[in-house]
């Protein structure tokens, strides 16, 4: 586990919270209880994030798929944790009451874990955004750091997941990159 980072009090409790039986609530208050990743992102891995928003307009999954393993591979390096391999596909499946934009699979002994992101849209089906297809891809990356890197047992969507999944982004520079397109 890494060092305790400042302790901040996490925010009004979620209703699902309540439900949680006193195991998982254990995990959710251990994964609100480090906020931030220490990833100190090179000139490499920044320079991939940069190059993101121009492969994604080729709209080639092939090249996308590429470039988001890349990524995804640099942030596992850097902290040291087993890699996860990245799916890109076109179309999402369908889905009642939402829209699916990613998924963590882990391989529960059978291979590598797995991340699939979709790079287009349900509806018009257009290629996504920079900004939202690289929040996805570090979202899942967080579920997979959630349990390669923290040991925890579950990976649930505590305050400290989303602090630790923006973490990522700024770390990654990718607001500037945003701003510049």
């Amino acid at each position: 586990m890494l060092a305790d980072p400042p302790i901040r009090p996490p925010g009004p409790r979620p209703a699902w919270y309540r439900r949680l039986p006193a195991s998982l609530k254990r995990v959710a208050a251990a994964s609100d209880r480090v906020p931030t990743l220490p990833l100190r992102a090179g000139a490499a891995l920044k320079g991939a994030v940069a190059a993101l928003p121009a492969v994604l307009a080729t709209g080639r999954e092939r090249d996308v798929q590429a470039l988001a393993q890349r990524i995804s591979d640099d942030v596992c390096a850097a902290l040291r944790v087993p890699g996860v391999r990245v799916r890109v596909a076109a179309r999402r499946p369908p889905l009642r009451g939402g829209e699916l934009q990613g998924l963590y699979t882990p391989a529960d002994g059978r291979g590598r874990d797995l991340i699939t992101v979709w790079m287009l849209t349900a509806k018009r089906g257009q290629v996504v955004a920079f900004r939202t297809f690289l929040r996805t891809l570090l979202h899942e990356l967080c579920h997979h750091l959630d349990y390669t890197l923290l040991h925890l047992r579950d990976s649930l969507h505590t305050q400290g997941f989303y602090q630790r999944e923006s973490s990522l982004f700024h770390a990654l520079d990718a607001g500037s990159v945003d701003a510049e397109r």
